[in-house]
């Protein structure tokens, strides 16, 4: 097993041509080669957390996807955030999403509340 730390970019998207074939056809864990699998999605892993995080969505596109996978109109958000209109605004961005919003949002759709915050509250409340 030719194993090494992953430092650089290169570094990185070599790891990611080697474990490509095991996508397709994935080696039995114990087997040498699952070993050497699992070993490299670790490092890739670790990698991709230090050098290419993933911000959480911003809010109304989070409510949005969450609609469409389950189908949801405008009018089906109206015990969470308030009348229609309100829901309107909200979906438009007129309106910011309230605590009791985000509250409802989460305990009844299921949008972790980091989504419904979204990056620019969170850092104006730390």
């Amino acid at each position: 097993m030719d194993i090494h730390p992953i430092r650089t970019e290169s570094d990185y998207l070599a790891a990611l041509k080697t474990v490509e074939p095991y996508f397709d056809t994935e080696p039995d864990p114990a087997s040498e080669a699952g070993e050497h699998f699992e070993i490299l999605l670790a490092l890739i892993q670790a990698y991709e957390a230090r050098h290419h995080q993933i911000d959480p969505p911003d809010p109304i596109e989070a409510i949005k996807f969450r609609m469409e996978q389950q189908g949801l109109t405008p009018k089906d958000l109206a015990p969470m955030i308030g009348r229609p209109n309100r829901v309107y605004e909200v979906l438009s961005r007129r309106r910011p999403l309230t605590l009791a919003m985000i509250r409802k949002l989460h305990a009844q759709l299921g949008i972790p509340a980091e989504s419904l915050i979204g990056p620019t509250v969170a850092s104006r409340l730390t």
